[in-house]
């Protein structure tokens, strides 16, 4: 998995960031400055770096320069500015990508994985969640705050399926031809069947995360507030 190094001064902003992408496998590497960054990098084989703009000693328009430079790895900034001309000085600095501070997870995420799929560090089989669900989709495992379950493949296949697709209403059709491939021959109970499995499974473990059912077309999965 890659190796992504996070440089803030702020602490707690390290450890939001460590913890959650620490949860969906990737390791991660922590600095307080630029200076240090630099010192790791010389250490570390970095995949993917998120560098915070405002920082003692070395900012992080400075770092991005010096980094970009020296490696070529992808750049994502934190800054709590959101003016164009501060975008426009991370771009020119080197940045790939930029996000402003309060920052949602899930995002952070995604800009990581687009970042690194550009770059052909990681396949674009990539880690799903909703929720307290996790989906380790490469290990075939479920995480749940810590814990870690194996589901019987059908289910794990139909769970993905639909997780990539959150929100949406899925036939019983779309979910068989998905799920089970055009070339199969049973009837569609077979998707009620492991529908109503996975729902109890959710009910007791993820009970965040809802298989609702949708009258005469489908289902859809979703995560309750």
């Amino acid at each position: 998995m890659a190796v992504i190094l996070v440089v803030d001064d702020d602490p707690n902003v390290r450890d939001v960031i460590a913890r959650y992408f620490s949860q969906l496998k990737y390791d991660v590497v922590l600095a307080k400055d630029g200076m240090e960054a630099l010192e790791i990098f010389k250490q570390t084989p970095i995949n993917l770096a998120i560098v915070d703009v405002m920082m003692p000693y070395l900012d992080g328009y400075a770092l991005t320069q010096e980094i970009r430079a020296r490696y070529n790895v992808p750049i994502l900034l934190l800054t709590a500015k959101g003016q164009i001309e501060d975008k426009e000085k991370g771009y020119v600095a080197g940045t790939d990508d930029y996000v402003v501070k309060p920052f949602d997870s899930k995002e952070l995420q995604l800009r990581v994985d687009a970042l690194l799929r550009r770059y052909g560090t990681v396949s674009s089989k990539q880690n799903l969640v909703l929720g307290e669900l996790i989906i380790l989709t490469e290990k075939y495992e479920i995480k749940i705050n810590e814990r870690t379950l194996l589901l019987p493949l059908k289910e794990f296949e139909l769970l993905v399926y639909m997780v990539k697709n959150t929100n949406l209403v899925l036939s019983r059709e779309q979910i068989i031809e998905e799920v089970w491939g055009m070339d199969y021959t049973g009837d569609e109970r077979t998707v009620d069947v492991h529908i109503k499995r996975l729902r109890a499974r959710l009910a007791t473990l993820a009970p965040s995360v809802h298989i609702k059912t949708v009258r005469g077309i489908g289902y859809a999965i979703e995560a309750l507030r």
